[in-house]
């Protein structure tokens, strides 16, 4: 392994690239470590067997309110203007409920997060229109309510539209995401759940919105290329950290300057404490000979169906391939940490954070070592807040204000 280098980064996803970029423009020599055989993480995009771009691990839509991480990013990429638009798709147990498009197959749909037009959708257009009335006046001036606030409403009609949204929408779907029975649910979770009290059907509400105009793994790429970072893939950093001793050690040599880790933090001490537990996704391809396969990127199944969504990446990507699409299926299951398995969601927890905490300890031991991203910090972050980290800590450790 290459010794002359000033910063060690362990991972090429957002974290790390991010952070890396930042180092190297400030005139610090970086070596990234990467485990796959691929940059970008979780964001790795690439064209599958058909032609079609696909995300390889679920889809990513980049959204953010942060103009610094909007800005810097854009430095790396143009963007498609693209706003994420979901729609529930589950059976019609209303008789004036409107179909799923033309199907006649007993399902309905309606856009996620519910809002004015969901309500005509699950209650038809004259029952819908009513209640969303009654919305706009029992809350006037506000742009979403929460169930909890609709429960606690002393109109009947106006709480059974919390229990419909609680049903219809949240519930099954996260027991189905995350394992969990309606009594193992945080209440704190459900209370929040949002309604919102316009037509708006985009998914994000956010100033910036968008997908890189070629794709994430060209942007990653762009954001790498420079003379000061030097990237191996395929290569496991883990058995070349040494945290054995009072000096972090990397490939058998003392070393002081700052190691940014963006892994799984039990991983890197051996599960020591034991292993942290993880929510991870099996996912479904699926390439069809049609031009498209449904209405919107992606399409929840609320209620039913073993899957949690399907995503059709053509929406997404704006990719102009006739004949031909390619959708994913995802099925959400406990992380084991078999082969082949990726960790993709810390399940937050007052114990999970406590046994974290030990790892963060056994860290904190070593000065000159960092622990960033959801891996690393055990915490489920967006995109944007993930980069606005990495630009953070590297300002942190070129000690720039």
């Amino acid at each position: 392994m290459r010794t002359d280098f000033d910063a060690l980064v362990v991972g090429a996803g957002y974290a790390g690239a991010v952070c890396a970029r930042k180092l190297a423009e400030n005139g610090k020599r970086v070596l990234i470590l990467e485990r796959r055989n691929h940059i970008g993480g979780n964001a790795y995009d690439c064209k599958d067997g058909a032609g079609v771009l696909i995300h390889q691990y679920g889809p990513h839509i980049f959204h953010t309110n942060d103009k610094r991480v909007f800005d810097y990013l854009s430095r790396f990429t143009r963007w498609r203007d693209y706003q994420h638009r979901v729609i529930a798709n589950l059976p019609r147990d209303n008789p004036e409920a409107v179909p799923a498009g033309k199907s006649t197959d007993g399902r309905c749909f309606f856009p996620v997060p519910f809002n004015l037009d969901s309500l005509k959708n699950a209650f038809g257009m004259k029952e819908g229109e009513r209640l969303g009335e009654k919305l706009l006046a029992a809350y006037p001036g506000r742009e979403q309510v929460t169930i909890l606030e609709l429960r606690q409403n002393r109109d009947p009609e106006i709480a059974a539209i919390a229990e419909y949204v609680y049903e219809h929408v949240f519930v099954h779907y996260t027991m189905k995401q995350w394992g969990q029975t309606p009594e193992e649910i945080d209440p704190a979770t459900t209370a929040r759940v949002p309604v919102r009290l316009s037509r708006d059907d985009r998914y994000f509400l956010d100033e910036y919105q968008g997908m890189p105009l070629h794709g994430y793994t060209p942007m990653f790429a762009a954001m790498l290329d420079h003379p000061n970072i030097t990237g191996e893939l395929n290569t496991d950093a883990i058995p070349l950290l040494d945290l054995s001793g009072d000096v972090l050690k990397v490939d058998g040599r003392a070393f002081a300057g700052p190691v940014v880790f963006t892994g799984q933090a039990d991983e890197l001490f051996g599960k020591k404490f034991g292993p942290l537990p993880y929510r991870t996704l099996d996912f479904q391809f699926e390439t069809l000979k049609k031009d498209w396969f449904q209405a919107r990127g992606t399409v929840n199944y609320t209620v039913d169906q073993p899957y949690t969504r399907i995503t059709e990446f053509k929406h997404l990507t704006g990719q102009d391939l006739p004949g031909v699409t390619t959708i994913v299926k995802e099925y959400s299951r406990a992380y084991t940490g078999a082969p082949g398995e990726t960790p993709y969601y810390a399940i937050i927890s007052p114990e999970n954070n406590a046994l974290y905490a030990k790892y963060q300890a056994e860290a904190e031991k070593f000065q000159n070592l960092h622990l960033l991203g959801r891996l690393a910090e055990y915490k489920y972050y967006n995109m944007d807040v993930i980069a606005a980290r990495a630009l953070d800590l590297a300002e942190q450790l070129l000690g720039q204000p």
